[in-house]
């Protein structure tokens, strides 16, 4: 049995679901005749509460422990800066990296490009979590043109909108959100929309345009932080659902990317997601309306994805590749949605 050495960058909600679902699936990694092994868990405080199953003995703030004779990072850390110096480094040596971090991918995509199209950066966890979109987006749907997708991106928000439909306020729907892991370290990430801008920068870069720019989505980008319990019946007697929704779609010859909340009527297919849950709404010219819906956010969910990217590697396939040029614009009118 060979041993496949996992460098493991951040042991937070995501990475602490990672190590107990690589335990829980030892098994699949052993009939492809490897064990895996964490060669160290690289934190910022070693003491701070981590769940049992966690191994104490393995986190360090030592880079050269984590890194010494690797196979393959994961990069679950967050952040642009040190996890951008980590993750750049180890795919400069040729290792390859699976990561959830959405931000890192959006705003340093031009360091991150080449490496992706080598085939080592695996990135299925850094939108919708464990619901996959990255691999329809960056395999089957090539086949069609894209003419437009919507889709609710961030879990957190769904959630907070969702129990204000309940009757909560927006500060109390928040708080709740956080207790439940739900929400960014940082909470503005989430509710301002900049989590969801990060995603639909990632699936513009899959789907229309490789070098889309993250800065044009960030300027379109709209958050819930003033939505109010008013708003949300008022829609709701209207027959409509607000919910935040970012979309891709041609406009004056040109891809238009926005973040910002909607009024969906209630039987839209976007509206049905359910709390803490994603939908993307992806149509094409050959294969019509796609809806992809799933769980996208929490530590399991998301692990999940990982641990699948993880196996995908190890079955002999490349990283999520962009497009190699951008696709023509289609002639096509899209859906108008409603600005809440």
């Amino acid at each position: 049995m060979e041993t496949l050495r996992i460098a493991l960058l951040g042991a937070g909600t995501v990475g602490s679901g990672f190590v107990k679902l690589l335990d829980e699936h030892r098994g699949r990694f052993r009939a492809l005749g490897l064990e895996p092994a964490l060669t160290g868990i690289l934190v910022r405080d070693p003491r701070k509460p981590r769940p049992g199953w966690v191994p104490e003995g393995l986190l360090t703030t030592d880079v050269g422990r984590v890194f010494e004779e690797v196979d393959v990072v994961v990069e679950l850390m967050g952040g642009t800066e040190r996890a951008g110096r980590l993750v750049l480094d180890a795919l400069g040596q040729g290792l390859p990296v699976i990561t959830a971090n959405k931000a890192l991918l959006a705003e340093r995509w031009e360091e991150l490009k080449p490496h992706a199209m080598e085939g080592l950066l695996y990135y299925e966890a850094s939108v919708m979590a464990g619901t996959p979109v990255i691999e329809p987006l960056s395999g089957v749907l090539r086949g069609n043109r894209t003419l437009e997708l919507h889709g609710i991106l961030n879990g957190s928000t769904n959630y907070v909108i969702g129990r204000m439909e309940d009757g909560l306020g927006f500060a109390e729907a928040l708080a709740e959100a956080q207790a439940k892991g739900f929400v960014e370290e940082d909470p503005f990430l989430d509710v301002g929309g900049i989590d969801a801008a990060h995603k639909l920068t990632v699936l513009a870069r899959l789907a229309v345009d490789p070098d889309f720019s993250w800065e044009e989505v960030r300027a379109a980008t709209r958050g819930i932080q003033e939505l109010t319990r008013e708003q949300i019946f008022e829609a709701e007697a209207e027959g409509k659902r607000i919910r935040l929704v970012a979309s891709l779609v041609p406009n004056g010859g040109r891809w238009k990317a926005s973040v910002r909340p909607v009024k969906l009527l209630a039987d839209h297919p976007l509206a049905q997601a359910a709390q803490a849950r994603n939908a993307l709404l992806y149509r094409g010219d050959a294969v019509g309306e796609v809806l992809i819906s799933g769980g996208g956010a929490g530590s399991a969910v998301t692990a999940s994805a990982v641990v699948g990217d993880l196996l995908r590697m190890l079955e002999g396939y490349p990283g999520h590749p962009p497009l190699p040029e951008p696709v023509p614009v289609p002639d096509y009118e899209p859906e108008i949605l409603e600005e809440a």
